[in-house]
């Protein structure tokens, strides 16, 4: 199906007659920062330091997720049972050590320009990330200033259920002005995310920056999967534009 088809079959789907765009909400690693290969190197290694066995592509598979469900799905398989409290924060807080080794800081190509047109059309940007690390939670108005503000953030700190539960997106929905999903549309780049947006009834675009092969985020939900945020931002206009003008 074309852009045209796929606008209109959401509509169809989830009985709207059409869209009324106030938000666009927005993943962090792998759409905003270029971060996942860090985050997949430390989660590999600090599993590997504990013997724990993990799957190919395991860390991109489970991106989204707040940290003690991933720990806990390794200790799943591995030992047959979920991990402490104790466990959770030791794991969690050398996972964390290692990332900020690796982590390069850098910004995903296109998503500045991204952001900066949809402030520019007059929507609400807000973010909705599995990520506890302060370490890019606190640097996010330092690259993206004046985009994101507390009241427009929901991280690993504020929700019950993360990703693939769609409790974090129904909170961007709550955060930017007690939204419903024909209001908003989402910007994903992981299976769980896109299952948790899809669950929350919103429209869900995928941008495939890592190595997963794009019929994951489709068969996850994603109406429209592009390679880049560069990419996006070229076909942001067109998106918008059908959103504003289709009706089913």
């Amino acid at each position: 199906m074309n852009m045209n088809e796929l606008i209109k079959e959401y509509l169809r789907i989830k009985q709207y007659r059409s869209f009324s765009l106030k938000a666009v909400i927005f993943d962090m690693d792998g759409v905003l920062y270029d971060s996942m290969p860090a985050h997949d190197k430390s989660w590999r290694e600090t599993m590997d330091e504990l013997n724990l066995q993990h799957i190919p592509y395991e860390f991109y598979l489970q991106e989204g997720r707040i940290g003690k469900s991933t720990i806990d799905a390794v200790f799943q398989r591995n030992l047959n049972r979920s991990s402490t409290e104790e466990e959770e924060q030791k794991i969690y807080a050398r996972k964390s050590e290692l990332f900020q080794q690796y982590n390069s800081g850098a910004t995903m190509p296109g998503a500045k320009e991204v952001l900066n047109y949809v402030k520019e059309k007059g929507l609400t940007p807000i973010l909705v990330t599995g990520s506890g690390q302060p370490s890019l939670l606190n640097k996010l108005d330092t690259h993206f200033p004046g985009i994101f503000t507390p009241a427009t953030m929901v991280t690993a700190f504020d929700v019950v259920h993360g990703k693939p539960h769609p409790e974090p997106f129904l909170m961007g929905l709550q955060k930017g002005g007690n939204l419903a999903p024909n209001q908003a549309i989402v910007i994903e780049n992981a299976p769980l995310g896109i299952e948790a947006a899809v669950g929350a009834g919103i429209f869900t675009i995928a941008v495939n920056t890592g190595p997963l092969p794009d019929s994951v985020l489709r068969d996850a939900g994603a109406s429209l999967v592009y390679d880049s945020m560069t990419t996006l931002f070229t076909e942001l206009p067109g998106i918008l534009s059908l959103a504003e003008t289709l009706h089913f």
